[in-house]
């Protein structure tokens, strides 16, 4: 049997409210002693004011909320009773100690979730979902996670599946029971059922280019030399005074994170420490980071102070940055002449021109660069002059029409590397199939596609892959 699992299900640290969640069929006798009423047997969805004891004691801890869900209609399957309590942490901690003493153990991550899909509650997408939702940064990846809750993504699924067994039936079936060769209006029926089967895989597959963008959204990193204004912008595009901002060249020496939204896109920004040569032991190793976080972002936004002369160290950076996604920002245009401006735009231009001209294995992404100019946005982030132009330029290289749109879209790399793989398994079938293999070859990427779909929802997911699935989840949920 089950051991009865307890754990705290709101955020720890004070609070209004804090919610005690107790599963498993011990949960109405520890309710029980917690009430100091061995006869309390409450009716299921029903709250009841209730004191609550310390039974070594005697002595009345808080006046709580209980409430029962009996089995199997409750979130876990199982008996579950959830105690409201007043959110002092040193009061929560009083009586989860208190159920601990009576035999329940504390619940691992996830594990109440675990208990609902054990219990057959929702499958594994939707639990998914459920640590999606806590975890959503804005309202269009929210929306995304309440409908994989809702089952829409198995939804989604189940015809696909029907329609594979459909054909591994047929040929199963050819296996056994047929000496002669199937049919021709058979064999043509298995090929385009094979084809529109990969083609609605890879479809599906194919809308987790928006998912992801709304569920992880963008890596974008600042860079430049000393004091161009990186620590400036990043207060600014944040909207309060995270960096420390002074005239003092090098005072930012290892990476600020902070996140922000634009356009349902979260953003994950990233203060650099300034690039130059420099014998500072710590400065250096402040330069070493930023070069690693340039090649690891997912744009890069190259800055350059307008109130200067160019510099070969920002020609140096602008270099570094070829074949890396990025945006050249000229700052301060609030202290240069308008006519510096166009002059900084001509050289930045002329320099990655020449670039190209050394450079002709480049990637896809510069290959297509028309006008430089396009890559360079103007601002002031002292007055906030071009930050909406500049928002609009980090996200723009990823924007996909249905990022926030009606349609279901796979925002899990689990998820979506299963499609793949199914997708490639069916491929693989087919081109076997019009080889004219035997049923036999044929059917060994087709139950291969049908077990790589059955991991989605879980039907036959292995129970490694569950633990590392749930460990990603919060304690309490």
């Amino acid at each position: 049997m089950p051991h009865t699992i307890v754990a705290l299900a709101t955020p720890t640290g004070r609070s209004g409210i804090g919610v005690i969640r107790l599963s498993g069929n011990e949960s109405i006798s520890i309710c029980q002693v917690l009430t100091g009423d061995p006869d309390f047997s409450p009716n299921a969805r029903t709250a009841y004011l209730k004191q609550l004891y310390d039974p070594a004691t005697g002595e009345v801890i808080d006046e709580a909320i209980v409430t029962y869900f009996k089995a199997p209609h409750s979130f876990t399957g199982q008996d579950v009773v959830e105690i409201s309590c007043h959110g002092s942490p040193v009061l929560l901690r009083q009586v989860i100690d208190i159920c601990l003493k009576q035999d329940a153990r504390m619940a691992e991550a996830g594990e109440f979730t675990l208990r609902a899909l054990s219990n057959g509650r929702m499958n594994l997408a939707e639990a998914e979902a459920i640590r999606d939702l806590i975890d959503a940064q804005t309202n269009a990846s929210a929306r995304q996670a309440i409908r994989q809750l809702r089952g829409e993504f198995s939804i989604q699924l189940q015809p696909i599946k029907d329609e594979l067994l459909d054909v591994i039936v047929l040929l199963e079936s050819a296996l056994e029971f047929v000496e002669d060769d199937l049919p021709e209006t058979q064999v043509e029926s298995v090929r385009t059922g094979l084809g529109k089967l990969n083609a609605k895989i890879t479809k599906l597959a194919s809308t987790f280019t928006a998912g992801r963008l709304i569920r992880e959204g963008l890596k974008v990193a600042l860079v430049g030399r000393p004091n161009v204004g990186k620590s400036s912008l990043f207060n600014a595009l944040l909207g309060n005074e995270r960096a420390i901002v002074t005239e003092i060249a090098g005072t930012t020496r290892d990476q600020i994170h902070e996140r922000f939204v634009v356009d349902n896109i979260p953003i994950s920004l990233i203060d650099t420490a300034g690039l130059r040569q420099t014998t500072d032991l710590v400065e250096s190793i402040g330069v070493k980071r930023s070069r690693a976080v340039m090649a690891d972002a997912d744009i890069v936004v190259v800055m350059i102070d307008a109130s200067e002369p160019l510099t070969a160290d920002d020609l140096e950076i602008i270099d570094s940055a070829d074949g890396i996604r990025h945006i050249i920002v000229i700052n301060k245009i609030d202290k240069a002449r308008l006519i510096d401006i166009e002059n900084f735009k001509f050289q930045i231009s002329d320099f990655k021109s020449q670039i190209l001209d050394h450079k002709p294995q480049i990637s896809d992404f510069k290959s297509q660069i028309s006008d430089f100019k396009s890559q360079i946005v103007e601002i002031s982030a002292r007055t906030g002059h071009g930050l909406d132009e500049l928002q609009k330029a980090i996200v723009q290289p990823f924007a996909v029409n249905d990022a926030s749109g009606p349609g279901f879209l796979v925002t899990d790399a689990r998820h979506h590397d299963l499609l793949l793989r199914a997708a490639n398994e069916i491929d693989d079938s087919l081109r076997q199939w019009e080889s004219k293999m035997s049923e036999e070859i044929v059917l060994i990427g087709l139950h291969n596609a049908l077990r790589y779909l059955g991991q989605i929802t879980g039907e036959t997911t292995t129970e490694d892959m569950l633990t590392r699935i749930f460990e990603t989840f919060c304690i309490g949920k």
